[in-house]
Parts: C-alpha cells; sequence; structure tokens
C-alpha cells in the first residue's frame, strides 16, 4: 500500500439535459443519472445505486485482504447492500446500510473464523466508516460567451 493520504480524483460534467458524465484517469468514463425516485430514468447508475455499491464493493476488497492476512481459503463471496434514503431534520441523507453476505468456503474451513473475518471486514470497510466525512466546496460562476 502507498504512504497516506490517497487522493482519488474525479470530475463530472454534463449539458443542460444530458446525463452526467463521470470520468477519472485511466478508468473508462461512466455515464450517470438522477434515480426514478428523483424523476430520473431509473436505467443508470446514480450517485444514490454509486454510493451503495460502494458500499457492498469496499465490504468484499476488504474481506479479501483481511482473509489473504488470515490465510483463509474461500471459493467465492457474494454481498448485497442496501441503503436507506430518508430525512433526519429536514436533510434528506443515507439513514442505514444492510450488508447481506454470503461468503462460500471450502470443506473443512473453520467456520468460526470466517465469520469473524466477515465481522472484521464489516468493521474495517473504509467506506462505510467515512460516510460523515466533511465536505467543502470551491464553486466558480462563469457567464457563456
Amino acid at each position: 500500500m502507498q504512504d497516506l493520504p490517497h487522493h482519488y480524483v474525479v470530475s463530472a460534467s454534463t449539458a443542460t439535459d444530458k446525463n452526467v458524465k463521470l470520468a477519472s484517469q485511466g478508468l473508462e468514463d461512466l455515464s450517470t443519472a438522477g434515480p426514478a425516485e428523483f424523476g430520473g430514468p431509473g436505467d443508470l447508475w446514480s450517485p444514490e445505486t454509486l454510493l451503495v455499491g460502494s458500499v457492498a464493493d469496499c465490504f468484499i476488497l476488504s474481506f479479501r485482504a483481511i482473509a489473504r492476512a488470515a490465510r483463509l481459503d474461500w471459493n467465492s463471496l457474494d454481498c448485497e447492500a442496501v441503503g436507506t434514503l430518508d430525512k433526519v431534520e429536514r436533510v434528506t441523507q443515507f439513514t442505514h446500510f444492510d450488508v447481506k453476505a454470503e461468503l462460500t468456503v471450502p470443506a473443512g474451513t473453520d467456520e468460526e473464523k470466517a465469520h469473524r473475518l466477515l465481522e472484521k471486514a464489516e468493521k474495517h470497510c473504509l467506506i462505510t466508516n467515512s460516510m460523515k466525512a466533511p465536505s467543502t466546496l470551491d464553486a466558480t460562476v462563469r457567464v457563456a460567451d
């Protein structure tokens, strides 16, 4: 692992009635739109689905690293994350994430150890640990020619 801090740069751009294009150096661009619940088309990734997907993805990647360090053999891991969006004191925010994981291990595996490592992955997932991180805005308004 590289020394911290790490910085991840993503740019987003759009025109008035177009999908949003997310871009990051070395990665394929990703087209996104608002979810159906907010009047979007519902057929593209949205900020909400990306966030919930990040929870599931981070859980699996955390488990992979923890299992490797603990020398646990495993066959597959399926994860489903459900994010609950609600209003809290008149502010719309995610209030809870439910993560359901199903780990398949070879015969003879210490199942108790496997379960402990799943719990450790949930505890150490940097995405869920970062949810209330502060945000700053540096905004510029340009007038078109």
